[in-house]
């Protein structure tokens, strides 16, 4: 796991850019999967060998200058609640705003490191003018320009000085569940009908779980860490943009987790925010299970389980190999099921299939469908096997690793499934030359 890192500041400062330049840098972010990077508010990065998580607090403002104090505040709470360090941008061009004081006393307040970075200083007379920011009272800044990037080798590195480094937890050999979803989908009440105790307090009223807890749980012949992501603390006054908000607080648990128990409330259907949290735990390599809850508030005559699954796998396409569990956690109907999947999916995630066998199962599968020829190449794949990584991942061997294709990959993917239980694991697989 790495340190979370939020960038904060007025809109059109550049934090975007800055943002961008920063996790361009690693390749594997930018996903083929069509869809995953609708919003790029999240991204990882590293500088000096240190990988960090970026969350960019602001990318979220359509194009208004507008904006409320309200919504500069929210961000920057978002960024003091759930960043290890903060980088808070401001414009050269536009002097010391109001809203950047503003800013600046909230930060001020701050336990954690802050670094200020002026943004836009390209030539002298500008960078003489920076001086006017140390009025806000942060200490020494950073002029940088992130359109060309001058500059921010010295932030990136004052800035991994700052990060606090993070205690190795003991690995426990006990799985993590992260259970993760909207708010008010019914995250604590699974969890209490789990524990059978209301450690958590639930009420009606979206957003009343603080942080997130982690509970060692013992029962039934299983025993893991669940991880609660916290339920998205939210001021009755700010309904809007609660999207960015949640996704954003799930971002930890879902990088600190082995399995995601993604929760949705069943009378809302598979939105656009349980899609977000779908597709970033798929990101992240991490097993899936799928709990859509309140199955007893549905009416059974237009929606049978059959044409809702069907539903949520259509949206999940070309990942469709998740696990679906219906449950009702006020009748705790199939809650110890959902867990059951959980163990599973995660034996799935950490299973090693052996080389040897591993090829006598793929090598005639791929000899009777061939890669098709590509500009009159034929690949010839002679060797397969899994990588030792965490997660599953295949290299499969071959002449020409150039001309293989996606749709390939994802018949030998769909191959691979059928083969191996697989189910509720991302799969990566690559091609290498020989």
């Amino acid at each position: 796991m790495g340190n979370i890192v939020a960038i904060v500041g007025r809109p059109n400062v550049g934090k975007s850019t800055f943002f961008n330049r920063l996790i361009q840098r690693r390749e594997a972010i930018i996903d083929s999967v069509s869809g995953v990077t609708r919003d790029r508010h999240y991204g990882k990065s590293d500088w000096n060998g240190k990988k960090f998580s970026l969350i960019d607090t602001g990318g979220y403002v359509k194009g208004s200058d507008d904006v409320f104090e309200a919504e500069i505040d929210k961000q920057v709470e978002l960024a003091i609640d759930e960043a290890d360090a903060i980088i808070f941008m401001v414009d050269v061009e536009d002097g010391v705003t109001s809203m950047d004081e503003e800013v600046a006393n909230l930060l001020r307040k701050v336990n954690k490191p802050v670094l200020l970075a002026v943004n836009k200083v390209d030539n002298n007379k500008r960078l003489a003018n920076a001086v006017e920011f140390y009025s806000l009272g942060l200490g020494e800044y950073f002029p940088i320009a992130s359109t060309n990037g001058s500059g921010t080798g010295d932030l990136l590195d004052a800035l991994i000085e700052a990060l606090p480094e993070i205690e190795e937890e003991e690995e426990s050999e006990l799985p993590r569940f992260a259970v993760v979803g909207r708010p008010n989908a019914g995250k604590s009440s699974f969890i209490n009908a789990l524990i059978g105790e209301d450690r958590y307090i639930v009420t009606d009223i979206a957003g009343t779980t603080r942080d997130s807890i982690d509970t060692r749980y013992n029962r039934f012949g299983f025993e893991f860490n669940l991880v609660d992501t916290a339920g998205i603390r939210r001021k009755s006054k700010v309904k809007e943009n609660l999207e960015f908000y949640s996704v954003m607080r799930s971002v930890r648990a879902i990088e600190n987790c082995d399995v995601c128990l993604v929760v949705l409330d069943a009378t809302r259907g598979f939105d656009g925010q349980v899609q977000n949290i779908f597709w970033l735990a798929q990101r992240n390599h991490k097993g899936i299970v799928i709990l859509v809850n309140k199955w007893d508030l549905v009416d059974k005559e237009t929606n049978t389980m059959k044409e809702y699954e069907a539903m949520i796998r259509r949206e999940i396409e070309p990942f469709t190999d998740v696990p679906i569990v219906f449950i009702s956690v006020l009748t705790k109907q199939r809650v110890f099921k959902a867990i059951e999947t959980a163990v599973k999916v995660f034996e799935n995630r950490s299973k090693k299939i052996k080389t040897r066998e591993f090829n006598d199962i793929m090598l005639p599968i791929i000899e009777k469908n061939p890669p098709p020829a590509y500009k009159g190449k034929y690949v010839k794949i002679k060797f397969c096997m899994q990588l030792p990584t965490p997660h599953p991942q295949f290299a499969f061997f071959c002449n020409l690793p150039q001309y293989v294709r996606d749709p390939y990959k994802r018949f030998l993917e769909n191959k691979l499934r059928q083969e191996f239980d697989f189910e509720g694991v991302p799969i990566s697989i690559f091609f290498r030359k020989k």
